[in-house]
């Protein structure tokens, strides 16, 4: 006797294959938090393909436009032969350059290197011994890790997403306005999320060390990757219950009917906290391992600056002021730059607020459609920006980190009308290249 469709098995584990299950109930059910039974063939073959063709178009208009963008307001020292680079490197980028070349400085009160987090200058200085340039191998490094964002994004959404829906999802990553950051920029955010998408994937794989591993790259690479070690462990605890779950569920002959059948006892709600913890192995634990990139930095700055916190410390030198604190957190100096501002500086500070916002009103999309974990690892990446940023300046750069945010989005809008998503993306679209311009000119975007 066949179950009736609401009590088909809807628990994946990369361990099992539902395709040679006995039951055809399993075959190509599965819950949005893993596979999608409507995605295609060719899609999940080989989306990174498609995906590393659109990467490239968008990052030829990127370059176009620096290389057309007139009166450059910012000329950083850069050779002869690197002047092509001129465009691609503003305001942090220095500092990431200055700490390939030389390292990490302290001064207490004043703004220090030390706010800035090693991954990524370690990665320009390494490549930079090959190419012979630090500030190439920045470019170089960015560009790579776009790459890989768009594979690896590609990849994600294609496990868990129609076909379409991932096309989209993958649209608004690549255009949303502030994703130059993926396309040369000399910044760290581009090898963060690259990082993080692939702790994510890896987990999912049943690689929990190596999740770790490189999920410690990403906890040394940005001060939000305190939010990688929270959502791996979340999705860690998540994968052992959904395991245990698919382990328990025996498979017992039908005893009624004419002919022998196979069944399983009908799907239960999802476990609660203690029997999702119980299910967690040894194994699991090695999400842990992404921590350590935090711990050694801090470890770093105790020996040799004798403050283990001193990248927090120097967020609230004068010309920064960042910090902590009721101001900070109810955002007082965002009303007051508001009414100071000039139309583009408004622009900057509501488009930066108004992702942070977005980003919140999909976290229950992203809770139901993707789990805890992703959830989780969400609502930590948006709240920081609420309790450290004076007025969100800077936000709409950290929402890259927030990658599940555009796959719901993208989920939100194969609901709507065909023009809704038209218009989004051509928002989008003018909104990149209006920021590209910005950027090369020298004006701060964020």
């Amino acid at each position: 006797m066949d179950l009736p469709c609401r009590h088909r098995l809807i628990i994946w584990h990369p361990a099992i294959d539902l395709r040679r299950l006995p039951f055809p109930s399993a075959r190509g059910s599965v819950t949005s938090l893993t596979r999608s039974p409507v995605a295609t063939r060719r899609w999940r073959r080989s989306p990174g393909a498609g995906a590393l063709g659109a990467y490239l178009l968008v990052d030829a208009a990127m370059w176009a436009l620096v290389v057309m963008s007139p009166h450059r307001l910012v000329k950083p020292p850069l050779s002869p032969e690197l002047g092509w680079l001129d465009g691609w490197i503003r305001y942090d980028s220095n500092w990431y350059h200055a700490i390939a070349t030389s390292g990490y400085f302290y001064m207490p009160g004043q703004q220090s290197s030390v706010a800035f987090f090693p991954t990524y200058p370690m990665a320009m200085r390494g490549l930079g011994t090959l190419v012979g340039s630090d500030h190439l191998a920045g470019v170089l490094v960015t560009v790579a890790s776009g790459i890989t964002i768009a594979v690896l994004f590609a990849r994600w959404c294609a496990d868990r997403l129609p076909r379409t829906v991932s096309v989209t999802a993958l649209a608004l990553l690549l255009l949303y306005p502030y994703s130059l950051y993926l396309y040369g920029a000399v910044y760290a955010d581009a090898l963060f999320v690259a990082t993080t998408l692939g702790a994510f994937l890896l987990l999912e794989r049943g690689r929990p060390w190596l999740a770790g591993g490189v999920g410690a790259l990403a906890t040394a690479g940005r001060p939000v990757g305190i939010a990688v070690v929270i959502g791996l462990t979340v999705r860690a605890v998540e994968l052992a219950a959904q395991r245990r779950a698919v382990e328990a569920r025996q498979l017992v002959p039908a005893t009624t009917g004419a002919s022998p059948a196979w069944t399983h006892p009908v799907s239960r709600p999802t476990a609660g906290a203690r029997t999702a913890l119980a299910a967690v192995r040894w194994r699991d634990a090695g999400v842990l391992l992404s921590g350590t990139g935090l711990l050694v930095y801090c470890g770093y700055q105790w020996l040799r600056f004798d403050n283990p916190f001193a990248f927090v410390a120097t967020e609230s030198a004068l010309g920064w002021d960042q910090g902590t604190g009721l101001r900070v957190w109810f955002k007082v100096a965002l009303v007051d730059e508001l009414r100071a501002s000039s139309s583009l500086g408004q622009l900057k500070l509501l488009s930066a607020a108004l992702a942070c916002l977005v980003v919140v009103l999909l976290l229950p999309r992203i809770r139901r459609r993707f789990g805890w974990g992703y959830a989780a690892f969400t609502a930590v990446v948006v709240a920081i920006p609420f309790v450290t940023t004076k007025d969100f300046f800077g936000s709409g750069r950290y929402m890259l980190a927030a990658f599940p945010a555009f796959a719901a989005a993208a989920d939100f809008l194969a609901e709507r009308p065909p023009w809704v998503l038209r218009t989004v993306l051509v928002l989008f679209a003018v909104g990149l290249a209006y920021g590209m311009v910005l950027y090369t000119r020298g004006y701060e975007v964020s």
